[in-house]
């Protein structure tokens, strides 16, 4: 099947940024869903523009959205390809208005994110990845094809939520090579390691696989993975739920991540 291309991709995603930005500079109304998540009316706008514009593009292919029902796994079993979004990935940074908030565009290929898009609105910066390598487009328009840097001895600079912070990750923090914690909020942390910022994200607590699919796709294609306590790569639609295992995204797959814990 012909997918749509990254460029069309990043269109859709701009105008679910555009949707957003509008909200962003105006008044924020937060609600509160069923699991104590906050959602605001930018959420279901980057939602509907994503949605109906998949929609449109690739009619034979399903859409999963963290706005969106959810089919049951009886239904998603059968699914080869898929879309995978959150249209507005760190409501909370949002809400803060820190800029840390991305829109998450994934396609899914028997369990494995294989292309996808990372906007970053209010930062004016995009990240993609592909089968072709993985890129960042800044706030000035410049495009630059991005990798993982090697793992440094020390100094490393590990990712921290900035608004989901577990104890068991201080715990880790602790026993590991001298470094340098930085917070970042969304799917950025994903995209940090893979332009070469930073080189560890240990996420030990719950999140949805529409948080991680498009930073881990732009992540794997720079070079670096994301794996699961067991070491084993973090896969997509293998349980009827949805939520992720804990996890670490890192820069290599060549150091034994797993002895850490």
């Amino acid at each position: 099947m012909d997918y749509p291309k990254i460029e069309t991709l990043l269109t859709l995603a701009e105008r679910a940024g555009d949707a957003i930005m509008k909200i962003y500079n105006g008044a924020i109304e937060v609600e509160e869903k069923d699991d104590k998540s906050p959602l605001t009316q930018a959420d279901l706008a980057a939602h509907k523009v994503i949605s109906e514009g998949l929609a449109s593009l690739t009619p034979d292919i399903p859409v999963l959205s963290e706005e969106g029902g959810i089919p049951d796994y009886a239904v998603r079993q059968g699914w080869q390809a898929y879309w995978l979004v959150d249209p507005l990935d760190g409501t909370k940074e949002f809400i803060k208005r820190n800029g840390e908030f991305t829109v998450n565009i994934a396609l899914i290929e028997n369990g494995k994110a294989v292309r996808a898009v990372v906007l970053a609105p209010a930062l004016g910066t995009a990240y993609w990845g592909s089968k072709d390598g993985a890129f960042k487009r800044d706030a000035e328009g410049q495009v630059e094809e991005i990798r993982c840097r090697p793992l440094p001895e020390a100094d490393w600079k590990v990712l921290v939520s900035r608004s989901h912070r577990a104890p068991e990750v201080d715990a880790l923090l602790d026993k590991i090579p001298p470094h340098e914690p930085v917070s970042a909020g969304s799917s950025l942390k994903f995209c940090l390691i893979a332009e070469g910022s930073a080189d560890f994200y240990p996420r030990l607590g719950l999140t949805s696989e529409w948080d991680t699919a498009a930073g881990q796709c732009v992540l794997e294609a720079a070079g670096g993975a994301v794996i699961k306590t067991d070491g084993k790569v973090l896969r997509y639609n293998t349980k009827d739920e949805l939520l992720n295992p804990y996890f670490l995204a890192v820069s290599t797959a060549k150091y034994d991540w797993v002895s850490l814990l």
